[in-house]
């Protein structure tokens, strides 16, 4: 019983599962921001090509009437 006891002291003690929850903690968050920071920029990126493509289809058929 007092390996058992001194086991879980010991468990308790250590940072290293501490360090690793909190290190995933981290990269779960980067991952949040990085995916919203993506679909953000890709929003914008279709926003413009659709604005360009607009220009173009104008611009074409305005100059065959």
């Amino acid at each position: 019983m007092k390996k058992v006891l001194a086991g879980v002291r010991r468990f308790f003690a250590e940072e290293d599962g501490a360090t690793a929850v909190e290190y995933a903690v981290m990269v779960a968050l980067i991952v949040v921001v990085a995916l919203t920071a993506i679909q953000t920029l890709g929003t914008q990126v279709r926003d413009t090509f659709d604005d360009v493509a607009d220009e173009i289809s104008n611009a074409s058929s305005g100059s065959s009437n």
